[in-house]
This record gives structure tokens, C-alpha cells and sequence, in this order.
């Protein structure tokens, strides 16, 4: 059974509420935390208390996932659209283009950080964006995210885009939200090197056929075979025996 949950509807799958409804109605009128639940993500949550909490307390939670939809199915009989963080990231983007929004990416290298930039000036040409590398480390300190925040807020933006990977980008969120000054926030991890170009997504078909993972798995195995071939069954493993209870 679909659930309305403030403006947005969802579906109860596996103890999280999954955002069911059209990507049209995730706008920037309010704060908004956004982040993405797959297999792989939920069999880490599972491990990581903080994680799974930071899940929970999102305002929308997208099934990110071939096997989130799945679960969807088996478990409850209800059909939902996978929505990759990708998509997401289109979807804002042209809203905001449409209306001279502002955006800010935290996160990946300066590097990459500049090739958004030079290309959502010729794509997205109404679109003002800024955007700030974070050191590379397991944790930040207290000055490290004084500096993150400050970076933020002094561009105030409609959007930030978070891209540290999961699970550290969900938590860092879920601890730093209340002192960020943005419409929404948004952890969409790998979209970062997909728009830049500096990792490629798999084709539209791929997505279409529903096996984007697997192009991945081709594109990335060193990184990419324990999170499918490992956590798979695991996540398979959930559905059937915890699932249902």
C-alpha cells in the first residue's frame, strides 16, 4: 500500500519509506533532504546504525536500484520506478534552468568540479553554480566542515549537490543539515564523474533493459564485483527472510 507522506508518496519496503510517486513533484520550494537506497546501500545500512538512521531521516529516499523496484514487487505488489540519482540530477537542473536557480556540487575534486562547471554553462546556460573539493580522508574535522559550510552558505543555493560516496555522504548530510542554507540537498555520489565525464555512465539502453548495474560491472569490475556479485545475494537473502515479517 502507497503511503502520502507530507507531499510525497512512498511505499514501505524493507522498514524504509521509498518515494513512489512522479520525479516532477521533487522541487526546490523547501528544504528538502534527497537521498538513493539500492542493494547495496541497504545491506550496508544494515551494518551501519548512523547510516541507516541517516536513510530513514531523509525527506525522500529514491529507489536507486533494479533491486529495491524488485523488492517493491515481491513484497508488497506494487510497482515503482527505479530513480537513479542521475536522474534526479537532470530533473533539477532543468527545473532550475527554467527559473535562473543556483546550484552548488561539494564534493569529488576541483578538477571535476570544473568540468560541471564549463558544462552547465553551455548546457544550462540560466544556471548559476559554484562548487568546493572537500579533502580526501575518512572523516572531516570540525575545521573541515566549517569550511564546507561556510562555502555553502555564502552562495546560498536553490540545490547542493553532495557527492562524497555512500555511506559517507548520506551521514555527513544527516549531521550537517540544520546549518546548511539550501532549498534542497541532495547525495547523488557518482553522478559527479558521470555529468563531468570523468567515469562513464552506462548507455541509455543499458538503463531502458534495466541492467545499468551490469554495464557498470563490465566498466568498473575491480570496484563493482562485491557490491553486485556479493551484496546481491545477500540483499536476496533479505527479501525472502526478512522481508516478510
Amino acid at each position: 500500500m502507497k503511503l502520502k507522506t507530507s507531499e510525497f508518496t512512498t511505499t514501505p519496503i524493507l522498514g524504509y519509506n521509498v518515494f513512489s510517486g512522479s520525479i516532477e513533484t521533487i522541487g526546490t520550494t523547501k528544504k528538502t533532504v534527497v537521498d538513493t537506497i539500492n542493494q547495496y546501500s541497504y545491506c550496508i545500512a544494515e551494518r551501519d546504525e548512523e547510516f541507516k538512521n541517516s536513510l530513514k531521516n531523509a525527506d525522500v529516499l529514491l529507489p536507486d536500484g533494479v533491486g529495491i523496484v524488485a523488492a517493491a514487487k515481491f513484497l508488497r505488489g506494487e510497482r515503482i520506478r527505479k530513480i537513479a540519482g542521475a536522474d534526479l540530477h537532470l530533473h533539477l537542473l532543468t527545473e532550475m534552468n527554467k527559473k535562473d536557480g543556483s546550484c552548488f556540487y561539494l564534493g569529488s575534486s576541483q578538477t571535476t568540479i570544473d568540468k560541471i562547471k564549463k558544462k552547465l554553462q553551455k548546457e544550462f546556460p540560466n544556471i548559476r553554480m559554484e562548487g568546493y573539493s572537500p579533502p580526501f580522508s575518512a572523516e572531516f574535522s570540525l575545521r573541515d566542515n566549517q569550511k564546507m559550510i561556510k562555502a555553502v552558505n555564502s552562495f546560498n543555493p536553490d540545490v547542493l549537490f553532495v557527492g562524497m560516496t555512500a555511506p559517507k555522504q548520506e551521514k555527513w548530510v544527516e549531521s550537517q543539515k540544520e546549518f546548511l542554507k539550501s532549498k534542497m540537498i541532495c547525495s547523488i555520489g557518482a553522478v559527479f564523474d558521470f555529468y563531468a565525464g570523468t567515469k562513464k555512465r552506462p548507455g541509455k539502453l543499458w538503463v531502458k533493459l534495466g541492467v545499468e548495474w551490469l554495464g557498470r560491472l563490465f566498466t568498473e569490475p575491480a570496484r563493482m564485483s562485491k557490491r553486485y556479485l556479493y551484496y546481491g545475494p545477500i540483499f536476496i537473502y533479505y527479501i525472502f527472510f526478512k522481508g516478510k515479517t
